[in-house]
């Protein structure tokens, strides 16, 4: 028995399940395949504004919008000992005219109810599975499922991460780095309230975030963890007992929020890099780690990755209907995100050096860049709406009107 689908997506994460939600509203008939990860791992994404009009526009965001806390400050504070230190930096939401930036959800929460959504969504088939053998030919594509299905689709579209089996069965050339540095996640529970603002430490091994999050059961300050740091001292940390732990992440945020302690499980993932020459090849399509990976910092990943998501539906929308496959709708794909994608994957990756590197002109450039963003207050709003919703740029599904998170 063959399934036949207008559109196979690999990979059921957040950016898999909303591209196969967001197609099926499309009216492509579409099957995702994966298996939805809702463990706790201690891990949260922080979506900014542009994401919630794509949820908004979906008709998702009331359901997901009581699940997360929104984010109505962001604050940059330099602990990096340079010589050149600058001032804690400040940026309101208000500024540019929203009452939030976005919004920090649990990944795992996230996940599950896109995939509790995505099984109700007429049009869209969800298994569980990992795809493999695929095949590309002229008018179609194919792939078996790990349960034995077997599946031909006029286009695959690969959502399964930064080691994605479709981008290289699809032979999409790619490069990709290490950087000397580990994450640690964790969801915590303080004794101060966090008043809504994200604060990210700059230090020499990498940024220290602390996410809010919205008060859940008892606890009612609470808050994400990210921090990067060398793959030495996440091992010594990750061995620590939840108290210990919860003491030196007090000491690396100066007791800003209080007395930590953590909530459920912790994480640690291995800090990298990775670009795509392209993002499209015959018969195929890449979207979020897939296609470029980088460091946590700015919340610029699953927001870029959703994106893509949004970028692809309005382009199959208008130029694939005939065949979801067809050439010039994929370059037309590529085409729209390369800009994009590349500028922000090259910010990120200069900024997260910059901290590395003990280096005085490194630090004056750094810091000369944040007291313009302090000093200038058109610059300042530009390079906000750039990160939170890049002006002009964005595809229609994140165009709606702005609205409370």
């Amino acid at each position: 028995m063959v399934t036949k689908t207008d559109i196979l997506i690999a990979g059921a994460g957040a950016a898999g399940l909303t591209a196969g939600i967001a197609l099926a509203q499309a009216g492509f008939e579409v099957a995702v395949r994966g298996e939805p990860d809702t463990r706790r791992n201690g891990r949260t994404v922080a979506l900014f504004e542009a994401s919630l009009r794509l949820y908004r526009s979906l008709g998702l965001w009331d359901r997901l919008a009581a699940l997360a806390q929104p984010m109505e400050t962001i604050q940059i504070i330099d602990d990096t000992g340079s010589f050149l230190p600058t001032p804690p930096l400040d940026l309101h939401a208000d500024e540019i005219g929203l009452k939030a930036f976005g919004a920090n959800i649990e990944n795992a929460v996230l996940v599950g109810a896109l995939a509790q959504i995505a099984r109700q969504t007429p049009g869209l088939s969800l298994k569980d599975g990992m795809l493999g053998d695929y095949g590309f030919e002229a008018g179609l594509a194919r792939a078996r499922n790990s349960d034995g299905e077997e599946i031909e689709a006029q286009l695959i579209i690969g959502a399964d991460g930064r080691n994605s089996p479709l981008r290289a069965a699809a032979g999409i050339a790619h490069r990709d780095w290490a950087y000397p540095q580990t994450a640690i996640t964790a969801l915590l529970v303080h004794s101060r309230p966090h008043w809504a603002a994200s604060t990210e430490f700059h230090t020499r091994q990498g940024p220290c975030t602390l996410v809010p999050l919205p008060a859940q059961g008892g606890n009612r300050h609470r808050s994400s963890l990210v921090w990067l740091m060398s793959p030495e001292d996440a091992a010594r940390r990750m061995a620590l007992g939840d108290p210990e732990l919860a003491a030196e992440i007090e000491t690396q945020v100066h007791r800003l929020h209080g007395k930590i302690s953590l909530e459920g499980p912790r994480g640690a993932f291995p800090i990298a890099g990775l670009t795509c020459e392209t993002l499209i090849a015959p018969r195929a399509a890449l979207v979020a780690d897939a296609a470029h990976y980088f460091p946590p910092i700015g919340a610029q990943g699953l927001n870029l990755g959703l994106r893509d998501v949004a970028q692809l539906a309005d382009t199959l929308d208008k130029y694939g209907r005939v065949d979801a496959g067809d050439e010039a709708a994929l370059r037309a794909y590529d085409r729209a995100r390369r800009f994009d994608v590349g500028t922000r994957s090259l910010g990120i990756d200069i900024l997260n050096r910059s901290l590395l590197w003990n280096f005085l002109p490194a630090d004056a450039a750094r810091g000369a860049g944040i007291l313009a963003m302090a000093a200038i207050g058109p610059l300042r709003r530009a390079l906000l709406r750039e990160g939170i919703a890049p002006p002009g740029r964005l595809p229609p599904l994140m165009r709606a009107q702005a609205a409370a998170p």
